[in-house]
Parts: structure tokens; sequence; C-alpha cells
């Protein structure tokens, strides 16, 4: 009987022991917590603390809001910056715009508002950086709009003008693909480090312009060579060949654009065509220039 006495008191001091050491600690962390508590002013050791007074320690340092224009807040820079961005909203109203009225089957008056989409997204990055107003913000929101004038509203009026000349699951197919490719694109552009001279694959404002142009002017040519112009358009996108920015090719010897204004003046048409054919084919040339 005494031995199991014992046994059972030993077993009980055991059980003891633990409680206090978890409440030690607990209290421990109490006083660790109320410590550093109080904006950084030390507070000595006051002993056992309950687990739910324990004073919740504040964050070290208070989040700071984000800008969406960074630098000085003037009047003047607002109105700066609420310009460019009205100029990247007109850009996606008009591509909506497009959608609308292709739906309505006014095929070139819609490709004719995406040519003016292509103006005003290239007004808006032109302003922001004259205007001093460039903000990743900015650089966000007009690669969204981008995507729904572009990379949908374009291929929305390449349906429409291609509904009666090819099979519709193909069109269909042809325009999905300009979509998908347009937003591989747009995400590779914004995670990808900026080459202030070439294009890594055809941006979408230049393939959207050449979609819309070849609608506007109704080239002569069999639906499924549109077809197969749009999927090559569509590719070219995702390459990753170089392709040189338009600030380049406007700087070009002046003797460089005779040709084509002489070609303009005698066949508009075919003079386009042979001008995106000439750019496409320049990317793959200048990728195995650069591997040689």
């Amino acid at each position: 009987m005494r031995r199991s006495g014992t046994i059972a008191r030993q077993a009980l001091m055991v059980r003891v022991g633990r409680r206090n050491s978890g409440r030690a600690a607990t209290a421990t962390r109490a006083e660790v917590i109320y410590t550093g508590s109080d904006y950084g002013r030390q507070v000595g050791t006051i002993g056992p603390v309950a687990p739910h007074l324990a004073t919740p320690a504040p964050a070290e340092q208070a989040a700071e809001d984000v800008s969406l224009l960074p630098g000085e807040h003037t009047a003047a820079r607002r109105v700066r910056f609420a310009i460019v961005n009205a100029c990247t909203l007109a850009s996606l109203a008009l591509g909506l715009s497009a959608i609308f009225l292709a739906m309505n089957d006014e095929v070139r008056l819609a490709a004719a508002f995406l040519v003016a989409c292509v103006a005003f997204d290239g007004l808006d990055g032109a302003l922001a950086r004259k205007l001093g107003v460039s903000s990743p913000f900015g650089a966000q929101m007009d690669s969204l709009a981008d995507m729904c004038s572009f990379g949908l509203a374009a291929p929305v009026v390449v349906y429409a003008s291609l509904a009666h000349e090819v099979p519709t699951p193909a069109a269909a197919v042809a325009c999905m693909l300009v979509a998908a490719c347009a937003a591989i694109r747009l995400a590779r552009f914004n995670v990808s480090p900026k080459d202030g001279k070439f294009f890594s694959g055809v941006p979408t404002t230049l393939a959207a312009a050449v979609l819309a142009v070849t609608v506007l002017i109704d080239l002569p040519l069999p639906g499924l060579a549109v077809l197969g112009g749009v999927a090559l358009l569509a590719f070219a996108m995702v390459s990753s060949f170089p392709y040189a920015k338009l600030a380049r090719v406007v700087k070009l010897p002046p003797w460089f654009w005779l040709a084509p204004v002489i070609g303009a003046l005698v066949d508009a048409r075919l003079t386009f065509v042979m001008m995106v054919a000439a750019y496409l084919i320049s990317g793959p040339v200048m990728w195995v220039r650069t591997k040689q």
C-alpha cells in the first residue's frame, strides 16, 4: 500500500510539474509580448500574465499607402496623369465600340475604330513620357486596355469580316488563336526586361493595326489566304524574333521610303501587303544574323 501510494504521488507531481512548466512558458511569452509593446518602450518584468490579458504586439512599421502616381502630387501633375489615363480609356471605349459595330455588320466602320484605338494607344504612352507622369499603374492599365481592344476587339472584327468567306469553325479557331497569342504576348512583355531597340515578337498594337487595315481596305485576297495570314500574325506575336520598334523604322534613310511611296501611288493594297511581309520577314533575318 505504501509503495502504491508513493507511485501515485510521483505521478501526480509529474503532472503538476508539467502544468507549471506550461504556465511558466505562457507567462514568459506574455512577458516578451508585453515587453515589446507600447511602441518600443521597455517595460520591466511584471511576473506571470494570463494569456487572455497579454497585450498584442503592434506592427513594427505601418504599411505605407501605395501611390498610383509616383513623385510630387501637385494639382498640375494630377491633371496630366488624368489626361494620359483618359487616352487609355478612350482606346478601350473605341475597342468596345468596334465590337458592337462588328456585331451589327458594320465591319469596315469597326475596322476604322480599331485604327483609332491604335492612335490613342500610341498617344497615351507618348504623353506619359512627355508630361513626366509615367507610372506602373499606367503601364498595367495600358496592358489591360490593349488586351480588350487588340486582343479581343480585333479578332471579333476579323471574324465578322471572314464569316461569309471561310468556314465558320476555321475563322473562329484563327481568331481565338489571335486572342490567346495576344494574351501571352502582353503577359510576357509585362514581366520581361525591356529592350530599347527591338521587340521580342510582333507587338499586339501593330498586329491589330495590320488586321484593322486589312479589313478596312478590303484586300482582294481569297478568304483562306487571309485566314492563313491571320494565323501567321498570331504566331509572330509570341515568337522570340527581334522586330525593330517604330522609332527605329521611321529613322531609316529617306531613299528607303521612296519605293513604298511610289508603290502606294501605283497600288496601295499591294504595297501594304509587301510592307507587312517585309516586316514579318525582318524578324527571322535579324535573328539569324545575331546567331552567326
